[in-house]
Formats: structure tokens, sequence, C-alpha cells
């Protein structure tokens, strides 16, 4: 059982969290770290954080529905593809035992660093690219397999997921930036309410602070999406990203 200043430490995280995802993305970068600072095995650090922070991609997915209402062929290949990935992720978890996850962590929270620092040359890129090529609907199936295997990962840790959706879909899909943001926002929830909801009957979700970190969360978020015109989210990410290194670090030293 938590005491009150864990539940305030856990609880500042995910405000934290929340006010990143809202600008930049990484929060789970922030929150994972803290939860097993207090005590919580890796495994259930990581489903609590799922669980507790999947509500918010929903309220991302709704302020985008204008520019997904135009993808309902996309939707209809890519939110199953999506739903299946997390839920074979979520499997690979809690088949992975308390000892492997834990070796594996430092690994996925620098890879996550990784993502999250190639962020804006990858979204910059891709906006070039797609100037370039114009738009087109053709070929679409062929990121079936690929959003898949991105979702195992997304089911299985999390961190950095929208950076590789975004990368596939800039890849394959010929569209605006701004309708493959929406769709990547779409499959990032899909994918994470499907772990979360995967994970509701494992029995190693840690109620209590999944409750305070949701809270918190949302409060953060909406903080974030107030103050996002007055703060640059590459200063903020790059901050995410200095702490994930540092944190994968500690990890290894461990």
């Amino acid at each position: 059982m938590l005491d009150w200043f864990q539940y305030l430490f856990i609880g500042l995280a995910a405000l934290a969290g929340g006010f990143v995802n809202a600008i930049a993305g990484g929060g789970t970068l922030i929150t994972f770290p803290v939860l097993t600072v207090v005590g919580l095995p890796a495994v259930v650090a990581n489903i609590t954080n799922t669980v507790a922070l999947s509500p918010g991609y929903l309220g991302a997915t709704i302020a985008q529905w204008n520019d997904l209402k135009s993808q309902k062929k996309r939707l209809y290949l890519f939110v199953p593809a999506s739903v299946v990935g997390g839920i074979i992720g979520g499997v690979l978890l809690l088949n992975s035992g308390e000892r492997l996850f834990r070796s594996l962590v430092p690994f996925l929270i620098l890879l996550a660093s990784a993502l999250l620092a190639v962020a804006d040359p990858l979204r910059n890129y891709i906006n070039r690219r797609l100037s370039v090529r114009g738009a087109s609907l053709e070929h679409i199936q062929y990121a079936i397999l690929p959003i898949m295997l991105a979702a195992v990962y997304g089911g299985y840790f999390g961190a950095g997921l929208s950076v590789i959706v975004l990368a596939v879909l800039g890849f394959l899909i010929n569209d605006s930036l701004t309708k493959l943001n929406a769709l990547k926002q779409a499959i990032a929830f899909s994918v994470n309410i499907a772990a979360a909801i995967f994970f509701v009957f494992s029995g190693q979700v840690n109620w209590s602070a999944a409750l305070v970190m949701a809270v918190f969360a949302i409060i953060g978020g909406s903080l974030g999406g107030k103050l996002a015109g007055k703060i640059k989210p590459s200063t903020l990410r790059w901050t995410v990203v200095s702490i994930g290194v540092i944190v994968s670090i500690i990890y290894f030293i461990r």
C-alpha cells in the first residue's frame, strides 16, 4: 500500500506526463519510472501506466475528428489491426515475467527517447515528401502489417509509439500531414485502449495509483492544451528526451 507522499509523487508525475503529452509527447518517460521508484514492480508499473493514461488518447482523437471523418476506409483497416496488435503486445508483456521485462526496461526507455528525439526531423521530412508526391489513397493495405507490428510494441511498452506510426503512415500513404497526424492519434488510441481493457482483467493493475494518475493526467493535459501556444514543443521534447536518457542510464547501472 502506498502512502500519501507516494500518491502525491505519482500525481505530480502524471500531471507532468499529461502536460507533456498534450504538447510534445513522451509523458510515459516521466510516469513509468516514477511508478517503479515508489515500489511498483516493473510489469505492474507498465500496466498501471497504460490503464491510467489511455483515456487521454480519447480526448485527443475526438479533437481531431474532423480530419478523421474522410478517412473511414483507413480506419476500417487500421483500427482492427491496432486492436489486435495492442492485445498481442499485452499478452507478450504478461508472459515476459518481471525479470525479463525489467532487464528490457533501460533499452525500451532509450529506444523511446531516440524516437522522441527524431520526431521533429521525421515530421519535417514527411511533410516535404508529401508536398512533392501529392495525395493518393492507393496501396494503404501495405501499411496494415507495419501498423500491427507497431501496435504490438505499443501494447508491450508504448512510449514512442506515435513516432513509429507516423513514420509508417508517412512512407506508405500519400495525404496531408494534418490528416496523417489525426490517423496516427486514432491508431494510438486504439492500441492503448485495447491493451488497457485487456490489462483490466489481468489482476495486475494498481487501481489506487491508476485513479490518481488518471485524474492528474487529465488536469495536466488540459493545462498543456491551454499553454500549447506559449511553450515551444521542441524545447519540451528535448527536455523529456534528456530525462529519458538519464533514466535509462540509471536503469543500466542499477
